[in-house]
């Protein structure tokens, strides 16, 4: 029976990327992977720049494009354009941006086992066994980096559901070669395209990755707005199409992120942006706080735990927490939003653009610079 002082469950984004920094320490890791890499993963595929910069390697090989300016309609009213010098969408997918980060952390020695299912865990004196689909291992942490759906975390004792989890639908669509040549120019985020949602335009290399996703927990025809979208888009001829519906948590579980020595990270923890859905940079950011925690305590189980949580208290949380707040008033209150999008659009805007960027966070004061906005406009 093998036996790893760490080991990962899943190669996405958060699961290689801290099995990378565990790897690079000296710290045995494995990577346990139901499929066989490269494997599609549905992934809108906007890598925004905080979650690039905060990659450890280039990964220039598998860039599809890289967009410096984003358009963002609001109501299909209220149009704003950001420019940057460095990307803030780096345009991926998903089955080549994992297998590069799996290959990289594997440079650094951690070992993946790939077409192993997670079957069970079981815990005895801080040593945890995992049954696979082609056997069993031992570790003493496991990192549950299996996404939205999480078996893992259901595993270790997670059994109710905390996470505030949203539909999304989303489609790689290959268009007619005039309508990729004017639409390929451009990354577009399109405001209320559903009710309390958006849709996105992400251009890749040679195909169009188009979604629409509802900020709201409730049953919606997304098919239907999907369609509606294409015609906003101009869309009349699609050649191909994949559809692929998936569901995205954007609030923090609240009953913890450690339990037994199994760490939650990425979407598994729910750390997706509240606003936009992001998902990828959060994922990597808080495998690397994980990563951290049990290098820094040199494998201390209960204060490796102990260390996770403050660093998550110290940055992550407290962001996330007033987007959950902010990402309700802004799909909620379009009156007011509108009405301060007419004044202040462009430099919300920018400074939406400057949290892609890790410029800066959502403000913790973000409820008291509304109101006084909205005084100002009204009074």
């Amino acid at each position: 029976m093998k036996h790893f002082d760490v080991a990962i469950i899943g190669s996405g984004p958060s699961g290689a990327s801290t099995a990378y920094h565990l790897s690079k320490k000296g710290i045995s890791t494995v990577i346990i992977e139901k499929e066989t890499l490269p494997r599609y993963k549905t992934c809108g595929g906007g890598l925004v720049f905080r979650g690039r910069n905060n990659l450890p390697f280039d990964i220039a090989e598998i860039v599809e494009r890289e967009f410096f300016s984003i358009d963002i309609y609001l109501s299909a009213k209220l149009h704003f354009i950001t420019q940057r010098d460095e990307p803030s969408i780096t345009m991926i997918m998903r089955d080549a941006f994992d297998k590069l980060m799996t290959d990289k952390a594997k440079a650094e020695g951690a070992v993946l086992l790939e077409s192993h299912k997670l079957q069970s865990l079981s815990f005895k004196d801080k040593l945890i066994s995992l049954v696979t689909s082609q056997g069993t291992i031992t570790a003493n942490f496991v990192i549950a980096a299996d996404g939205a759906l999480s078996p893992t975390a259901k595993m270790a004792g997670w059994i109710e559901e905390t996470r505030n989890l949203i539909p999304a639908l989303e489609y790689e669509v290959e268009v007619a070669s005039e309508d990729f040549k004017r639409l390929s120019k451009n990354v577009r985020f399109d405001i209320d395209a559903i009710p309390y949602g958006y849709a996105w335009s992400f251009p890749k290399k040679n195909h169009l990755s188009i979604g629409v996703a509802s900020a709201r927990r409730t049953k919606v025809n997304l098919k239907k707005y999907y369609q509606a979208y294409l015609e906003t888009l101009g869309i009349t001829t699609i050649i191909s199409e994949l559809q692929h519906g998936f569901q995205i948590p954007v609030t923090p579980r609240t009953d913890g992120f450690v339990k037994n020595n199994v760490f939650l990270i990425g979407d598994a923890a729910g750390f997706a942006d509240p606003i936009t859905a992001e998902g990828i940079s959060n994922a990597i950011y808080s495998g690397k706080l994980a990563a951290e925690a049990i290098i820094e305590t040199e494998k201390h189980h209960e204060k490796a735990a102990e260390l996770y949580m403050k660093k998550l208290e110290a940055t992550l949380i407290p962001e996330l927490k007033t987007g959950v707040w902010l990402s309700k008033w802004f799909y909620e209150q379009k009156t007011l939003r509108n009405l301060l999008a007419k004044k202040y659009g462009q430099r919300i805007t920018e400074e939406m653009i400057n949290v892609f960027h890790g410029d800066r966070t959502y403000p913790k004061d973000v409820k008291q610079k509304l109101k006084q906005k909205i005084k100002e406009l009204v009074f």
